[in-house]
């Protein structure tokens, strides 16, 4: 279901997916079956979104991230695709940040470039990623460090 008022440039996105409102979605992003797109959300091209993700309202999701099977991104989560960013700087480098499948990121949380987030692994609400965070394990605060072990 692509709802009348998203802008949806891709021909392949499945039904069973829903597109809600006020999305933009690029032609050449991989989305999977059985996602939900909130409203508001943002795919770029370079984009591989797996089966059953939830990307909840206000999320951009830049080239060169991939969100596994069963991802959960929570509301006004920024992903970042480039360390240092210029305006107009044609000589960027793109860093691929991996959201490895179960994996749940927290509302408002910050994940920057080149990160991987491991197997149901748990980012708290409002954390700033900074480094790879192993499978399993929940991490919080800013910048983001390990808490404890979690179970799924």
């Amino acid at each position: 279901m692509i709802h009348p008022l998203a802008d949806c440039m891709n021909k392949n996105v499945p039904e069973s997916t829903k597109v809600w409102q006020f999305c933009v979605v690029f032609p050449n992003c991989q989305i999977g079956e059985n996602c939900n797109i909130c409203s508001h959300c943002l795919i770029e091209n370079e984009v591989v979104i797996g089966n059953n993700v939830t990307i909840k309202c206000n999320v951009q999701v830049w080239d060169g991230i991939t969100l596994e099977d069963n991802v959960m991104v929570g509301a006004n989560v920024t992903f970042t695709n480039d360390m240092y960013p210029r305006s107009k700087n044609k000589d960027w480098t793109l860093l691929k940040t991996r959201v490895c499948k179960g994996a749940t990121i927290g509302a408002g949380a910050v994940i920057l470039p080149g990160i991987t987030i491991g197997e149901n692994a748990f980012i708290a609400a409002g954390s700033v990623v900074t480094k790879d965070v192993p499978a399993g394990e929940l991490w919080m605060g800013s910048p983001a460090k390990f808490y404890k072990k979690v179970d799924f």
